[in-house]
């Protein structure tokens, strides 16, 4: 192993280069159809609509004890937390990325390292939520992800060299990239992290092959949208038509909005779906008003950048729900009709279900045990009816410099957090990982800095219960009941894969990698990878063998901003490995 100027630290086994080098290069085509090839898993969500689910079925409920681990691979080095990843698999190839902006292309035969990329970062980066990253995207011969210092990088598949960088934002203003981007007809796709530092949340498109810009599009209303044609910005209209028109005075230059999560795309109607952070500052009472487009899901046109629809779920958020949670496109049946929907579970604690050709709202409904803030939705619009006294005090009208506290459930960091449910097309159902917890939140005066933090709020969180934080859920997008539960002593924070086989996985804090009967909810499966599971599991077919592997590696938000829960993980080991497991052949029939 070597390191030459750029960071990269190149593998010399010549067996694993040949690996590489016999690699197709990844099209337009293969992203679009990427939910319907098992043998390769090539786009973040197994899938652009998101709905990870796999068409596998060999590996099921019947033989799944029969599941064994094939290899190992450690991330290496003190970096070692926060292994939130999901992996690509492309022609006998994984590519997955690691804390710190890390990136690694494995033998997925053996296991062997083929190359190595680290970015070099900056002294003074600001990733509010620990130093994770989510997986990267593939197309025509370039790996591609985003840095911590807000820059995406695009690698050559079978070296690991640069082969263009791009600043997306200013590091130092608090910009950061943490999402996995995605390719749509070969325009790469990204957003940005910040919310936290008072930044301008915004979507951008690139040019896949070289790295220019294409268009981009804020995500606070009264900023401008631009298209580039021959290097030059041509404007595209104002983010909501104008300023100040649910923002009060200029607190929209600062708004927030991230779109921290990155996006799906709807190839059925043509739209990027995006979910878009808290307002900042966290202290609602400096910005009355609906706070557009903060704490929404929007549907974007991937040609120019335009906002097709909008729909909010937290209107003048003051408990940073935020919003930016995963829209997973999905049809069903009513009527005799297909509806064209989409679902959301949200960090507020209601899950919608939405009409993904409009934005309309269709049905929403609680999928946590208790929300204090608001007492429904508007059967109509979807738009929460607020509890009296559900908002943290007003500083500006007490004696001190500190607003009367509420206690709000679920707390700040979601009924749901960043971590990507699935959808099954077998059952029907969602399987949504979630968080039973509350918090004390109390407002503060707060003032604008670049690169400074821009909350005006305190808080503590706590545990709902005494026996579990964590439930796996079943969720019926039809009826809004949950169809089972499966409860986690410590909080989840890894994502969710449905499979074909009667099987949902998912991972757990303790270290475990679990599989569910997908009808019942009962546990099949577990097996300890030494450290949490917060990655997002993956399952692909090769030599007629199924394997299933993931990330593994405790760290992400909870050890940092948890309180209480904080308490409840302070013995979990951090980490940096991927495992891979597989089902040998002469399991299949097993039963």
């Amino acid at each position: 192993m070597r390191s030459n100027k750029f960071g990269i630290r190149i593998a010399a086994s010549a067996l694993a280069l040949a690996v590489s080098y016999g690699a197709h290069a990844v099209t337009d085509e293969d992203i679009m159809n990427d939910a319907n090839t098992p043998e390769d898993i090539v786009s973040y969500g197994m899938g652009t609509q998101g709905q990870r689910y796999s068409t596998l079925e060999d590996l099921n409920a019947s033989n799944i004890q029969y599941l064994q681990p094939v290899w190992a691979f450690s991330f290496g080095s003190e970096k070692m937390r926060g292994q939130e990843s999901q992996p690509m698999v492309k022609d006998g190839v994984m590519y997955v990325t690691a804390s710190y902006s890390r990136v690694y292309a494995i033998d997925v035969r053996t296991g062997e390292e083929i190359w190595q990329y680290d970015a070099r970062l900056p002294d003074g980066i600001m990733p509010c939520c620990d130093v994770v990253n989510r997986g990267v995207a593939l197309y025509d011969d370039k790996v591609i992800f985003g840095t911590l210092d807000a820059k995406l990088v695009a690698l050559n598949k079978d070296t690991g060299k640069p082969m263009w960088i791009k600043k997306v934002a200013d590091y130092q203003a608090g910009y950061a990239i943490t999402a996995a981007p995605i390719v749509v007809k070969g325009k790469l796709i990204t957003g940005v992290s910040g919310g936290e530092f008072g930044i301008v949340g915004k979507v951008e498109a690139y040019d896949a092959n070289t790295g220019e810009l294409v268009w981009t599009r804020p995500t606070v209303e009264g900023h401008m949208g631009y298209v580039y044609k021959d290097g030059k910005a041509v404007e595209n209209g104002i983010s909501g038509g104008k300023a100040g028109v649910t923002w009060p005075g200029d607190m929209w230059k600062n708004g927030g909005a991230a779109t921290w999560l990155g996006g799906t795309y709807d190839p059925d109607t043509d739209s990027l779906f995006f979910g878009t952070g808290n307002p900042a500052p966290w202290n609602s009472h400096l910005r009355p008003g609906d706070n557009l487009f903060s704490s929404s899901r929007l549907a974007i046109d991937p040609d120019d950048g335009s906002i097709k629809w909008h729909f909010q779920t937290t209107p003048h958020d003051g408990w940073d729900y935020d919003g930016v949670n995963e829209l997973i496109s999905f049809d069903y049946k009513e009527n005799g009709k297909t509806i064209k929907a989409a679902a959301t579970a949200d960090r507020n604690g209601f899950m919608y279900v939405l009409n993904r050709e409009n934005g309309d709202f269709i049905r929403g409904f609680p999928f946590v045990d208790k929300i204090t803030w608001a007492s429904g939705l508007d059967p109509k619009t979807g738009r929460p009816i607020f509890t009296d006294n559900g908002r943290p005090g007003d500083p500006s009208v007490t004696e001190g410099t500190k607003g009367n506290p509420v206690v709000a459930q679920p707390a700040f960091l979601g009924g749901k957090n960043w971590m990507p449910m699935a959808y099954s097309q077998d059952t029907g159902l969602f399987y949504v990982p979630s968080n039973e917890w509350s918090m004390e939140i109390w407002n503060e005066p707060v003032s604008y800095k670049k690169g400074a933090a821009f909350l005006g709020a305190g808080f503590t969180i706590k545990p709902a219960n005494d026996d579990y934080i964590g439930v796996l859920r079943a969720m019926d997008p039809k009826t809004g009941k949950e169809v089972w539960r499966h409860e986690n002593t410590a909080p989840l924070w890894g994502g969710v894969m449905a499979t074909a086989g009667n099987l949902v996985f998912t991972g757990t804090p303790e270290g475990y990698l679990k599989a569910f009967d997908a009808k019942t909810g009962e546990e099949l499966y577990k097996f300890n990878t030494g450290s949490g599971v917060v990655g997002t599991p993956i399952t692909w077919t090769m030599d007629g063998e199924q394997y299933v592997s993931v990330a593994s590696g405790w760290g992400g938000a909870v050890p940092l901003w948890g309180g209480e829960v904080a308490r409840v993980v302070k013995d979990f080991n951090q980490g940096g490995m991927v495992w891979t497991f597989k089902l040998p052949k002469d399991r299949v029939a097993s039963n």
